[in-house]
């Protein structure tokens, strides 16, 4: 059964171990790109994340000056 595997070549293992060096540093050089990435991706979103929670505050604020303004007409 293992002849019969190893005969349709997707599981090929190669004598020279040097044929993997390519191969390993590519994926340690994605790695290092992903991670870069995920930083910046993190970075990016917590600053919107605070724009966001200042526009937040604000329509907050505006929202309550209407509010007092409206019962002082509704009073008067």
């Amino acid at each position: 059964m293992d002849q019969f595997i190893l005969n349709w070549g997707f599981l090929y293992f190669p004598e020279d171990k040097s044929t993997y060096l390519p191969a390993a540093i590519e994926m340690m050089l994605l790695f290092v790109v992903v991670f870069l990435i995920f930083k910046w991706l993190r970075k990016n979103s917590a600053k919107q994340a605070a724009e966001a929670k200042k526009l937040e505050e604000r329509a907050l604020e505006e929202r309550d000056k209407r509010m007092e303004k409206e019962k002082e007409k509704e009073n008067a």
